[in-house]
């Protein structure tokens, strides 16, 4: 997989989350949207490698995980990241909302209200995480 492949996956996955949301299927809604989010931080971490260039070892063995948090860390973005959280409560209050999603979130079930609330603090147009993201895959 590649930069434009994790991109276009994030897509997908919201657009899939957004139909489950409507069919009243939050516990795969949320699963979703959160995966989403993990795709595009991927696509931060490789939009990192240079073509031609040998791959640091650390990073990617350890970009092999679904924790949110530590693919920020690996992002290149993280120091972005915190500064957006500083100066922005809305954006501070969707990653706190975001940065809870686990991959085992697939196994449990969701409520309603949890799965909105996290594709909101997804896919918000201001101050989304996901948005955000956007302008640094």
């Amino acid at each position: 997989m590649n930069r434009s492949d994790f991109q276009k996956l994030a897509e997908i996955r919201v657009q899939d989350a957004r139909i489950l949301l409507d069919a009243g299927r939050f516990d795969g809604a949320y699963y979703l949207v959160g995966y989403a989010v993990e795709c595009a931080l991927k696509a931060c971490i490789a939009k990192q490698v240079k073509e031609f260039d040998f791959p640091d070892r650390k990073i990617v063995k350890d970009s092999y995980v679904h924790d949110l948090n530590q693919l920020l860390q690996l992002s290149g973005v993280g120091h972005l990241h915190d500064e957006e959280l500083k100066k922005n409560p809305a954006f501070d209050d969707c990653w706190a909302v975001v940065k809870d999603w686990k991959e085992d979130s697939r196994y449990t079930s969701v409520p309603e209200k949890t799965a909105r609330n996290m594709f909101a603090a997804v896919t918000d147009a201001q101050n989304g995480i996901l948005t955000w993201l956007m302008n640094h895959w």
